[in-house]
């Protein structure tokens, strides 16, 4: 049996990507990871897909960047012929990769916007649907593997508006729906949400404004823990049990005794955000 796992987490110069990737870093593990930034400043936030395959290579596993842009679909192809050509497997694909327009958190009515935000339904929630059909073969022929499609709370509250909730509810259904597909095959699919993340963007904002985000700041999840619980996930022999549903990431880490990397224990947004959705059984082909 082997112990080779391949993975690929695309939207991974920086980000939840970047941590995703960086937590499936383990020996015998070959992390492929996406995006477009190559070069240090390409975009004005630091890190690059570069950057973060030299860490997955550091921490022990087999980084490999590639530059992908997920709007162009014979660039996704051509990533999964090169996984192909190189290994023959597929194990684990997380679909990261989001383009955020900066009006996106902009307060007011979604019609004083630009259109711009629909950019976020191109590399998204469509993206997770190409990347996803160029991997799927792979998947199947490998058999025992995993799809994540990261996601938030937003797929079901308001939150940043409609284009950017319904993006999320896209790629929660999606998982719900290429699950039955995956099933013959022994893949599961599940969309993931992520609690509020310490990212590049976010980190410098709670520096800029301490006093409006401090209490959102102490519960925030370093962008490694939902690469801790995929990492875990994809491990448990029970994970078919949970393919095809919207699962909390802070909930599925208590479940797995997973703590984040300064050891605390995030907590679930279900409280104040609500339930993610629950689909319905019935499969009409």
């Amino acid at each position: 049996m082997t112990t080779e796992r391949i993975a690929v987490v695309t939207g991974a110069s920086r980000g939840a990507g970047k941590g995703i990737a960086l937590a499936l870093a383990q020996p015998g593990t070959t992390v492929y990871v996406t995006g477009r930034t190559v070069e240090p400043g390409q975009t004005p936030l630091p890190g690059t897909i570069v950057e973060t395959a030299e860490e997955i290579t550091r921490r022990g596993g087999t980084g490999v960047a590639v530059a992908v842009d997920h709007s162009d679909d014979a660039q996704v192809a051509a990533l999964f012929d090169r996984i192909r050509a190189d290994h023959g497997r597929l194990d684990i694909l997380v679909n990261n990769a989001i383009s955020l327009p900066a009006e996106l958190t902009v307060k007011g009515p979604f019609w004083e916007k630009s259109l711009s935000l629909l950019d976020l339904h191109d590399v998204g929630m469509r993206s997770a649907y190409t990347t996803t059909y160029y991997a799927a073969p792979l998947l199947a022929e490998t058999g025992g593997g995993l799809v994540v499609n990261t996601s938030s709370f937003g797929g079901t509250c308001y939150m940043h508006g409609p284009a950017y909730g319904s993006g999320k509810a896209a790629v929660d259904k999606m998982a719900h729906d290429m699950a039955v597909d995956f099933k013959p095959f022994d893949v599961a699919a599940v969309s993931l949400w992520m609690g509020l993340l310490k990212t590049e963007l976010n980190l410098a904002a709670f520096a800029a404004n301490p006093a409006m985000y401090e209490g959102l700041a102490a519960t925030a999840e370093s962008v490694e823990f939902p690469g801790r619980v995929i990492d875990a996930l994809s491990r448990d022999p029970q994970r078919m049990a949970k393919s095809g549903r919207v699962l909390v990431g802070a909930e599925l880490a208590e479940e797995y005794g997973i703590t984040d990397v300064d050891g605390k224990q995030p907590p679930s947004h279900r409280p104040f955000l609500g339930d993610p959705p629950t689909f319905s059984d019935a499969v009409v082909q």
